[in-house]
C-alpha cells in the first residue's frame, strides 16, 4: 500500500491549490514560458496577447532595462545598447567571441568572462539572459497571480558544462531555482507526447534563431533515450537574415550605383535596420511566393522585389549545413534511416518551406510540424517542470540525455584516458583505479580533459586538482579511485580517493567559458580524421612510458646490489641493454622500443633470479624450515 503524504501542522494544502513551476524555452531569437494549467501545457501571453518574448535587452541611460519587443524596436536606433542574439555569447571566453558582433566588448583584469559594454555598465552574457529569464518570471507570477520560484530551463543539446552552468547562473540571478536543464529535442519530444506513441526511434530537428541540433531518441517500455545528438550551436535562422541582408545590400547598392564595400561601412543603425527587414521578408516568404516593398537606407528608397525561389536559393547552402550533424547522429546512434519512425520540427526557422522539403527528402519521411514550433520546447519543458515539482501523472516518462563529448583524465606520458564516453547516458556516475608511478610517491595530480582524441594536447582542459597525504610505497602499489559523476544537468564533478588511507580530494567542473562552435565541430571531425594516427601515437606513449618505468626501475635497483649480485661482464650487458632502450625511447620509434623492452628482460633476467633468491635468504633468515612450513600451511 502507497504511503500517504502528511503536511506540517498549519501548512495543510487546500484541494483546489496547486503547485506551479514552469518550463522556460530560452531562445536565441525568442523565449517563452509555460505551464501545465488543468493538465494542460499551454504557453503564458504578456498583457498584448503576445506568447513570444523577442531574446533582447535595451539598457537605457536612466537605469531602466527594456526586455522583449519593446526592446528590439529601440534596436535600430541604439544597437549599441541592445543586446540581441546573447544565447551565442554564453559561457564564452574572451578569445573565443566573435569580434565582427555589433557590440563594443571588455575583458576584465580579474574574470576570464568578456562583458559587453554599454551605458548601465558592462554587462556579461549571464547578466544580459538574467534580465529576459527575470521578464518571464514576472509574465508568469502574472498570469498565475502567485510566486513562481521553480523551473526547468532548455538548452540546446550541444552546451557543455560551461554553457549549461551559465545557463543556471543566469537563472540564479533572475530568481529561479532551476528543477533541471533539459536539452531543447528533448523537451520537443515530450511536447508531442512521443512518450504515449509508437515506441522506437524518434529524430528531433531542431533549427532555432541561433543555434541547430539534431537529437536521436530511441522509445523503449516508457523511457526515453537520446542514443545520439549532433549540432552546431551557431547556426540557424539568423544565418538566413543575414545571407538575405547581404543581398538587399548588393541590390540597393546596384540601384544607387554604390559599390558593395561603401554599404559594408554603414553606420550599426542602418546595418541593424537591413536585418531587420532581411528577417521581416524571411517570414513574409514562409507563407507568400513572393514579397515585394522598399528599403529606406542611406536617406534613400530602394523597391525591392524578391520570390520564393529566389531566397531559397540564397538559403540553401546554409540549410545544407544541417544535413551534415544530421549524417553524424545516424552513424553515431548507429542507425540507418528507415529505421527512423518520425521527424519532428523544432524552431521558427523550420517553417522556412525549403527547411521542410530538405529535411523530408533527407530522411525520406514527412515530418511533424503539427504544433506550433516556436512553441514546442517551452511545452515540453513545463510538462517536465510538473512532473519535477511533485504533480506527477500515472503517465510519467523517464528523460535520458547524453553527454556530447567524452570525458576523461591524463594518465602518464601526456595520454587520455576516457572514464565517460560521448554519447553515454546521464545522470551517470564511473570509477577508475589508477596508481603512482614513482616509488615514494605521496601526492598525485588530476587533469580532467573534454574531447575524442588520445594525447592530452588535442583535448580541452576542464579541470586540475591535487590528492596530497598517498602513504609512501613502491610505484604500482597504490590504488587511487577516481570517479566521475554527471548530474541530470550535465554538470561535472571529479573526486579521487586513495584506498587505503581513506585520503580524498574533489573538484566541481565549472568552467567560466566553454568551447566554441567551432572547437565543438572539429573536436569530433579530427576525431574521425586522425583516428590512425592516434592510435600509433598513443601506442608510441605508452611504450615510452613502459620504457621510463623500466629504466628507473633497474637503475633504482642495480644502484642497490648490482656489485654484490652481478659480474662485471653481467653489469656491462645489463647497461649496454639499458643504453639501447634509452636511444631507441628518444628516436620514437615504437616497433624499435618494443624490441629494445625484450632485451632489457633477457639481460636482467638473471639478476631478477639472483635477486628474489636473495630476498628469499633474507626473509627465511634466523627461522626453521619446519616452522615455515607449519606458518605456510596454517595460512
Amino acid at each position: 500500500m502507497a504511503l500517504l503524504q502528511i503536511s506540517e501542522p498549519g501548512q495543510s494544502t487546500a484541494p483546489h491549490q496547486h503547485k506551479y513551476a514552469v518550463g522556460i524555452d530560452l531562445g536565441t531569437t525568442n523565449s517563452l514560458v509555460a505551464v501545465v494549467l488543468s493538465g494542460e501545457a499551454k504557453t503564458l501571453a504578456d498583457a498584448q496577447g503576445k506568447h513570444l518574448l523577442p531574446s533582447a535587452v535595451h539598457f537605457q541611460g536612466d537605469d531602466q532595462i527594456v526586455v522583449g519587443a519593446a526592446a528590439l524596436a529601440g534596436a535600430a536606433q541604439d544597437p549599441m545598447n541592445t543586446i540581441t542574439s546573447v544565447k551565442r555569447y554564453m559561457g564564452k571566453s574572451w578569445q573565443q567571441l566573435d569580434k565582427r558582433s555589433l557590440y563594443r566588448w571588455q575583458q576584465d583584469k580579474d574574470s576570464s568572462v568578456p562583458r559587453i559594454v554599454t551605458c548601465a555598465g558592462p554587462k556579461s552574457a549571464t547578466e544580459v539572459s538574467a534580465q529576459i529569464l527575470i521578464a518571464l518570471k514576472q509574465r508568469a507570477e502574472h498570469a498565475l497571480d502567485c510566486e513562481v520560484n521553480d523551473a526547468v530551463i532548455t538548452v540546446p543539446a550541444y552546451f557543455d558544462e560551461a554553457q549549461r552552468q551559465a545557463t543556471k547562473d543566469a537563472a540564479t540571478l533572475a530568481g529561479l531555482n532551476v528543477l533541471r536543464l533539459i536539452n531543447e529535442p528533448t523537451a520537443a519530444a515530450v511536447a508531442y507526447g512521443l512518450d504515449s506513441g509508437q515506441e522506437g526511434i524518434h529524430v528531433i530537428y531542431d533549427l532555432g534563431g541561433g543555434t541547430f541540433d539534431i537529437s536521436i531518441l530511441n522509445l523503449n517500455k516508457g523511457v526515453f533515450e537520446v542514443m545520439s545528438t549532433a549540432g552546431d550551436v551557431s547556426l540557424g535562422g539568423d544565418d538566413f537574415d543575414h545571407v538575405l541582408a547581404q543581398w538587399l545590400c548588393e541590390q540597393i547598392a546596384q540601384a544607387l550605383t554604390l559599390s558593395t564595400s561603401q554599404l559594408s561601412e554603414l553606420p550599426q543603425a542602418q546595418q541593424s535596420y537591413l536585418l531587420s527587414q532581411a528577417r521581416a521578408i524571411k517570414e513574409a516568404l514562409s507563407g507568400a511566393d513572393s514579397w515585394q516593398g522598399e528599403i529606406h537606407l542611406a536617406e534613400k528608397s530602394v523597391g525591392i522585389r524578391i520570390d520564393r525561389a529566389q531566397f531559397e536559393q540564397l538559403i540553401e547552402p546554409v540549410v545544407r549545413r544541417t544535413l551534415t550533424p544530421c549524417r553524424r547522429a545516424l552513424r553515431d546512434a548507429g542507425i540507418d534511416k528507415d529505421a527512423i519512425i518520425d521527424v519532428v520540427m523544432v524552431g521558427g526557422s523550420t517553417r522556412v518551406p525549403l527547411v521542410r522539403r530538405m529535411v523530408a527528402n533527407f530522411f525520406a519521411t514527412t515530418p511533424l510540424t503539427s504544433i506550433d514550433p516556436d512553441k514546442v520546447v517551452a511545452i515540453g519543458a513545463a510538462r517536465q517542470a510538473d512532473v519535477l515539482i511533485g504533480n506527477k501523472s500515472d503517465n510519467d516518462l523517464l528523460l535520458l540525455d547524453v553527454l556530447p563529448l567524452s570525458l576523461g583524465l591524463e594518465t602518464m606520458g601526456g595520454l587520455v584516458e576516457k572514464i565517460i564516453p560521448r554519447n553515454t547516458t546521464i545522470p551517470v556516475a564511473r570509477a577508475q583505479d589508477f596508481t603512482t608511478f614513482k616509488d615514494g610517491q605521496t601526492a598525485m595530480s588530476v587533469h580532467v580533459l573534454q574531447g575524442e582524441r588520445e594525447l592530452v594536447s588535442d583535448c580541452r582542459s576542464l579541470a586540475r586538482f591535487e590528492l596530497r597525504g598517498i602513504p609512501p610505497m613502491v610505484a604500482g602499489a597504490a590504488r587511487i579511485r577516481v570517479t566521475f559523476q554527471v548530474d541530470a544537468d550535465g554538470l561535472l564533478s571529479v573526486s579521487a580517493q586513495e584506498q587505503t588511507s581513506g585520503v580524498s580530494s574533489s573538484v566541481s567542473v565549472k568552467p567560466s567559458y566553454g568551447l566554441s562552435d567551432a572547437e565543438i565541430e572539429q573536436m569530433l571531425k579530427a576525431s574521425l580524421q586522425h583516428a590512425h594516427e592516434d592510435i600509433a601515437a598513443r601506442k608510441l606513449k605508452e611504450q615510452q612510458v613502459e620504457a621510463d618505468r623500466v629504466l628507473e626501475g633497474v637503475r633504482t635497483a642495480m644502484a642497490q646490489d648490482a656489485q654484490q649480485l652481478l659480474s662485471v661482464d653481467e653489469i656491462e650487458t645489463i647497461e649496454q641493454a639499458l643504453a639501447h632502450l634509452q636511444r631507441c625511447r628518444e628516436q620514437r620509434d615504437t616497433h624499435a622500443i618494443k624490441n629494445a623492452l625484450e632485451q632489457v628482460e633477457q639481460a636482467t633476467a638473471v639478476y631478477a633470479q639472483k635477486r628474489m633468491d636473495q630476498n628469499i635468504k633474507q626473509a627465511l633468515s634466523g627461522q626453521k624450515l619446519d616452522d615455515v612450513e607449519a606458518k605456510a600451511i596454517e595460512e
